[in-house]
């Protein structure tokens, strides 16, 4: 749910393509907002919906649908979709890729609101996941630890801002600099 990592996504697309013999791709969920069903205060509404337009400015490419503001209550709440991701991948791990691009395509292009489950449920039953574990998944109290030991491996490694890319090698780590519009000045970072 974060926008720049939206804003980020076809850049990021083109790096994976061409690392994809390369480097393994291992996502970390940073968490940004814990839970809450207190609506977003009017004020960082008014900061979100700024980044987006920041975004388009800075990346042309990047759309928003900002009939989300009028047409969802907003919540600061990204913790939900993070359990999304995670459970999603814990089916197939070839579905953490298409529930975090179903999230960021009903927040972002269909003006829904991720941080409700029902969102989050109709995500994955359009992917074809087993829908009842999810739902099951979704609120166990397993799958938000692993949430938890995803935002403090984050914090512990220094990553304070998404979109981060941190490359390891053994027991190095190595942060990447982003470029939003520019994939080979990531890629020569990662393969010199």
């Amino acid at each position: 749910m974060c926008s720049w990592c939206w804003a980020f996504k076809a850049t990021w697309d083109k790096v994976k393509e061409a690392l994809l013999d390369e480097v393994e791709v291992d996502y970390l969920l940073g968490g940004l907002a814990p839970d809450s069903n207190e609506p977003m205060p009017i004020e960082t509404r008014e900061y979100v919906k700024g980044n987006w337009k920041r975004i388009q400015e800075m990346i042309p490419n990047t759309r928003f649908n900002y009939d989300f503001w009028t047409s969802c209550e907003p919540r600061r709440s990204t913790y939900p979709a993070c359990r999304a991701v995670i459970c999603a991948k814990q089916q197939n791990p070839d579905f953490e890729n298409l529930m975090i691009y179903g999230i960021q395509k009903s927040y972002y292009l269909e003006a829904q609101n991720p941080s409700n489950d029902d969102v989050l449920i109709d995500i994955a039953e359009n992917l074809g996941l087993d829908i009842e574990k999810f739902k099951l998944d979704l609120k166990s109290l397993q799958v938000n630890e692993i949430l938890l030991n995803e935002v403090k491996l984050a914090r512990s490694m220094d990553i304070n801002s998404m979109p981060s890319l941190v490359l390891q090698i053994n027991d190095t780590l190595k942060e990447i600099n982003i470029d939003y519009l520019d994939a080979n000045y990531i890629i020569k970072q990662i393969i010199p």
